[in-house]
């Protein structure tokens, strides 16, 4: 069963299930992509957390990202470091 770190945190005043993914994801295509949030939205709610999942990858020096647009300024502002230092859960996909 695949794992990943995750970080769930409340920002904006709502919550998110922030996700780092390898680097390749940001390769694949958006139906790929989108199946694949798909999958991890419907494991986080299975884990009964709440939130919206956004997974977030590196590009270069820095990270994409996919979250609804209000969101954008505060993906924006973060650096992967803390992305990386704000995970506080596992998330397991079954």
């Amino acid at each position: 069963m695949p794992q990943f770190k995750i970080a769930h945190i409340r920002e904006l005043g709502q919550d998110m299930i922030i996700i780092p993914l390898d680097d390749d994801f940001g390769r694949k295509s958006q139906s790929d992509q989108n199946a694949i949030v798909a999958e991890l939205q419907a494991a986080a709610y299975n884990a009964g957390l709440a939130g919206t999942v956004v997974p977030v990858w590196r590009t270069g020096s820095s990270h994409s990202y996919i979250a609804p647009r209000p969101w954008h300024p505060f993906f924006k502002t973060l650096g992967w470091n803390q992305i990386i230092a704000s995970l506080n859960k596992v998330l397991t996909i079954n």
